[in-house]
Parts: C-alpha cells; sequence; structure tokens
C-alpha cells in the first residue's frame, strides 16, 4: 500500500474542519412563528439559493416576513429582503428591500462595487439615485447575519464582549454591535437546545423600546442558526420561535426530547 503524503494528509484534515465549520449553503431554509403572547402574529423565512450575478457563482438570500390572521388587519406586515453574497469573502454585491410595515413602504435596491467600495441605492418609490462610500467588509441588513455566523472565533467568546462589523442602513453605515450574554438551555419544539444569547444594538424609538430591547438565542453548534428572537416594544413584547428547517450544512445538535 503506497503511504500518503503527509502534506496531503494535512490539506485533507484542513479541508474537513473547514467544511465543517462553514455555518451555512445553497438550500438551507429556517421558517419561524412570530407570536405576540397567546396571539399568532405572523411568520418570517428565511433561505439560502445560489444564483449568478455579474457572470459569478453567488449565495442569494431571500428573507419574507409576513402577518397573519386578525393581526393583519391592525398592523399589516409584507417585507421582502434579499441579499447577493460573494461565497468567498462573504461580502455583499446587492441587496433588495421591498417593506410594508402597517403603511410604512420602502422599494429598494443597493449595489455594492467592492472594488471602488461605492453603494448606488436606487429608490423606486421616491424615484431617487444616491451613491455612498463604505469601508471594507461593509454589510447589509440581511448578509450581517450570514457574515456573522462565520465570524472568526466565535466559538470563543466570552460574556460581556461585543462583536462589531459596519452595517449599511438607510442610505448610512452604521457600527453594528452584538453583545454577547452568556449560554443557556432553552426549550423549543425540537427538545432542549444549548444556545448562545446575544444582545444586538437596536435603534430606540419608532418600534424597539430601548437600544437592548432585542435579544436573540442561536444555536451553539456550528450551524448559529436563530432558535428565538425576543423583543420589548414600544407596546409589548414580541416572539420568534423557529418553527421549521431544512437543508442545514451541519448536525442539529439537541441534547434532549
Amino acid at each position: 500500500m503506497k503511504k500518503i503524503p503527509i502534506l496531503l494528509l494535512l490539506v485533507l484534515i484542513m479541508g474537513f474542519e473547514t467544511q465543517k465549520e462553514e455555518a451555512y449553503s445553497v438550500g438551507e431554509f429556517l421558517k419561524f412563528r412570530v407570536h405576540y403572547g397567546i396571539l399568532n402574529a405572523g411568520y418570517a423565512t428565511i433561505e439560502v439559493k445560489e444564483a449568478t450575478l455579474n457572470n459569478q457563482s453567488v449565495y442569494h438570500v431571500i428573507g419574507k416576513g409576513f402577518s397573519t390572521g386578525m393581526t393583519k388587519f391592525f398592523f399589516k406586515v409584507e417585507d421582502v429582503y434579499e441579499s447577493y453574497i460573494d461565497k468567498d469573502t462573504r461580502n455583499p454585491y446587492k441587496f433588495v428591500r421591498k417593506i410594508d410595515e402597517g403603511g410604512y413602504t420602502k422599494n429598494q435596491e443597493g449595489f455594492f462595487n467592492q472594488t471602488t467600495n461605492k453603494i448606488t441605492v436606487k429608490d423606486y418609490k421616491h424615484k431617487t439615485e444616491k451613491s455612498f462610500d463604505f469601508p471594507k467588509n461593509t454589510q447589509d441588513i440581511l448578509s450581517s447575519f450570514y457574515y456573522l455566523r462565520n465570524y472568526p472565533n466565535i466559538n470563543k467568546i466570552k460574556p460581556g464582549e461585543s462583536v462589531v462589523i459596519d452595517m449599511f442602513f438607510d442610505n448610512e453605515t452604521t457600527k453594528f454591535k452584538l453583545k454577547f450574554i452568556g449560554r443557556e438551555d432553552i426549550t423549543t419544539k425540537f427538545g432542549v437546545v444549548s444556545a448562545m444569547i446575544f444582545r444586538p444594538l437596536v435603534q430606540s424609538g419608532r418600534i424597539f423600546k430601548e437600544e437592548e430591547s432585542l435579544t436573540l438565542w442561536i444555536s451553539d453548534d456550528y450551524n448559529k442558526i436563530p432558535i428565538r428572537i425576543k423583543a420589548n416594544l414600544l407596546v409589548g413584547s414580541i416572539k420568534a420561535d423557529l418553527e421549521e428547517y431544512r437543508g442545514l450544512n451541519n448536525p442539529f445538535k439537541i441534547k434532549s426530547k
């Protein structure tokens, strides 16, 4: 039997480790049930597809949110967010934002030029087109989540520490800060799941009660998918729980059922 060169063996091992730690891939689908107290308020889905943009194969992430039942009569929500993401750098090339939240609407597309670090935003509602500068590795709203899922050494973060990235939102680049709170086991419809708890810094005022009104429970495995989301609003609080999943790139760790 021929001996396998040590260098080749190391490359294979490193390749397996890299693949194992890749948080997501094409085919991932997540569905969340949004509830306001005991009231079922709506659903949100997010999925990863493959697309070709400027003759390049990219991730096409599509997020949708919509109200259901009686909720849509009081506060109708129909949101669509899309992001086209480079498979290697994980930086965005394009975003789509079409939202209707109780009459508050937006219809925009943004085009990132990763060579010149400029973004062109086309606002179809107001019929405007503007260009803005952005720092290297700036993310859009949707790509931020996928960028953070593969963030280096995220498993080694300590309670009280924060991750900060640049995010382009509403025609400006802001510092998006994600504070790590700790770990805990939570009960889900799938069983008991170990989760990492993060608290993003959000803008208070129009929707959220305070800057630390949003709490995220993320699966403490290689997937780093949201398990639960809780938001303290100006009036009451709203929760979203993972309802359905498929196409995960790594095993979903369930401690007990």
